[in-house]
């Protein structure tokens, strides 16, 4: 990128991030479903073929026309922040970005192509400069990875799911493919909101952001760490009732809701990932075609279970203990059919071999042993 792409100069130093890979930041789901379209011979030609019949022209047009190119004499500090945001993450070419005229505080990244960033009039006004800027960067995170291509997707499949709802079992197979798409753009933006934080390097910048987007602009009236206390008894709160109403609650979203997103950013800030990061060791795009399918998979289920292992949620910890009971029982069939838990003084050895591995009444290492042997069979 040519030093004349950013003549304008951030406020204050950050650290910059050449050639960093977006899987830097990409939350596990997102990155191993990317990992592997994108691991497909020829999928990137094929899919932007077949998605030659969506209406990406007629959608710039309809920004060039009825919306407000961001530039240097239009709105001058947003084309800033979007030049600095593209700099820190050494994204070549800088998208087209769009100021459009709707009071709702929104942005969106999309396009085929070429990603286009569009951001609301609503949210202009509603968050100050450092909070934008984790915005800003949060869409140039999405460019980075690839995002715009199935959210461009996404809106187009939601709309026609709309016009074909009148059709018998017309509706039910494109609203399957838009659930498995919002599934993963959920994940994408949690992706996104860390790499709005490498671009901003202000964590409570982002976070006002997000409970501005939650509670408007009323910061004397909101707290972070109270905002934060939502977000875990929301997970934590309620029976099995509530964890299914929850499931069904987030449905039909394409964002996760904001009091998670606040949660999950401030726990990705403090971790060792992060820091890794901060420091300049963070994967580069020169080594995105030597990227392991099966590592990010794997990666993406050690999320998965981690999440249901420490989760509060009731539903959660129901699939936690299932699984511990399953992996415990998965011990003493294979005990059984191997003989090890035979009578006499070999029922003894075999015995006193189940509690040292935890299958006794402890319930704490009987929980860790149900664990490991159910994660052991899955892998195989």
């Amino acid at each position: 990128m040519t030093e004349s792409s950013h003549e304008s100069v951030p406020s204050r130093q950050r650290k910059r991030f050449p050639g960093i890979s977006s899987r830097a930041y990409e939350h596990p789901a997102d990155r191993s479903a990317l990992v592997a379209l994108r691991k497909l011979s020829g999928f990137d030609t094929v899919f932007k073929a077949l998605s030659g019949l969506l209406p990406e022209r007629s959608l710039r047009l309809l920004f060039l026309s009825d919306s407000v190119r961001v530039s240097d004499a239009q709105f001058a500090h947003l084309n800033s922040m979007l030049r600095d945001a593209c700099y820190i993450l050494d994204l070549e070419k800088v998208p087209s970005m769009y100021v459009t005229q709707d009071p709702r505080p929104n942005a969106m990244c999309i396009g085929l192509d070429e990603p286009i960033i569009v951001v609301t009039t609503g949210l202009v006004e509603l968050l100050d400069e450092e909070e934008m800027r984790a915005v800003v960067g949060h869409e140039v995170g999405h460019a980075l990875s690839g995002h715009s291509v199935y959210r461009t997707i996404l809106l187009f499949l939601t709309n026609l799911a709309l016009k074909i709802a009148w059709i018998p079992l017309g509706n039910v197979a494109i609203m399957a493919i838009v659930t498995a798409l919002r599934e993963w753009f959920r994940k994408s933006e949690l992706s996104a909101d860390r790499a709005g934080l490498l671009v901003g390097q202000d964590l409570q910048a982002s976070m006002r952001g997000l409970m501005k987007i939650a509670g408007g602009n009323h910061l004397h009236e909101m707290n972070v760490d109270a905002f934060l206390k939502q977000a875990e008894e929301y997970e934590a709160g309620g029976d099995l009732r509530d964890s299914v109403l929850k499931i069904l609650n987030v449905l039909p979203r394409s964002h996760p809701f904001t009091t998670v997103r606040a949660a999950e950013l401030k726990k990705w800030a403090e971790s060792r990932d992060h820091q890794r990061i901060m420091d300049g060791h963070y994967p580069r795009r020169t080594e995105d075609k030597d990227t392991s399918v099966s590592d990010s998979f794997r990666e993406s289920a050690a999320h998965y279970a981690d999440t249901v292992r420490t989760s509060k949620d009731p539903l959660m910890k129901l699939v936690g203990d299932i699984a511990g009971g399953a992996g415990d029982l998965g011990g003493k069939l294979r005990d059984k059919f191997t003989g090890a838990g035979g009578s006499g003084s070999g029922g003894s050895s075999g015995g006193s071999k189940g509690n040292s591995n935890g299958n006794g009444n402890g319930s704490g290492p009987a929980s860790e042993n149900g664990s490991g042997s159910g994660g052991g069979q899955g892998e195989s």
